[in-house]
């Protein structure tokens, strides 16, 4: 008896000295383990699917922590995406100085290292139609699309794009945004390829659009020239 209770004994410090040191973690690492869970989680199923005790189990918490954190799962949910988003707004910073293309080229390459190094929050930031995109959660996708046309504009050299073009540029997001969600499911074709594949399928759609407008003719023309051999 004495032995067992020594060695009780023995084993309760070992115990007790591992479960604590989840504790001692910071309150930033400890909620960006929460938000990792949660991204995680939101990627595969719908917000209104995924509840407070899966985010605690997946990410090894209590309940009552997740609570503490964030108040509730909207919350969580919110603090997630933003997350998400501001960790590829800042992967879009240009480094400037080059031809449009190659920096366009450039940016796309940055775009899919975060799609591939952070596929949880990818998928969750872009993942439904527009009945979830509403509120708060569609300002935090828009702030990123925004971001995106702001810097595609930027590369181009364009100060106001007229009606053709800012179709043709959204439409063009929308096809890179569907193109990542698509890879991540799939991952059939090497990141190189798709990624020159979307650069091609910009000049394609500006030169559409080049048989409508002005604007966008002058901009396929100042683009092939810069691009010459």
């Amino acid at each position: 008896m004495g032995s067992t209770s020594g060695a009780a004994k023995q084993d309760r410090p070992a115990a007790e000295a591992a479960r604590p040191a989840r504790r001692r973690l910071s309150v930033d690492r400890r909620r960006e383990e929460l938000m990792a869970a949660a991204l995680e989680l939101f990627s595969k199923r719908d917000a209104e699917d995924v509840s407070i005790d899966d985010v605690a189990s997946a990410a090894g918490a209590s309940r009552a922590l997740v609570y503490h954190y964030f108040g509730g799962k909207q919350e969580l949910y919110v603090a997630a995406l933003k997350s998400a988003a501001a960790e590829l707004e800042a992967r879009l910073q240009p480094p400037g100085g080059g031809r449009p293309l190659d920096d366009l080229a450039g940016g796309l390459g940055r775009y899919f290292d975060f799609v591939e190094e952070h596929a949880a929050g990818f998928a969750a930031l872009l993942r439904g139609g527009p009945a979830n995109r509403s509120g708060e959660i569609g300002e935090i996708v828009d702030s990123v699309r925004h971001r995106l046309f702001r810097l595609i504009m930027k590369q181009m050299r364009v100060d106001e794009p007229g009606p053709a073009l800012r179709i043709t540029l959204r439409s063009w997001i929308a096809s890179v945004e569907t193109a990542g969600l698509d890879w991540l499911e799939h991952r059939d074709i090497g990141r190189p390829g798709l990624e020159r594949m979307l650069v091609d399928q910009m000049v394609a759609l500006l030169g559409v659009a080049a048989e409508h407008d002005a604007q966008v003719r002058q901009l396929l023309e100042d683009l092939v020239r810069e691009h010459a051999p």
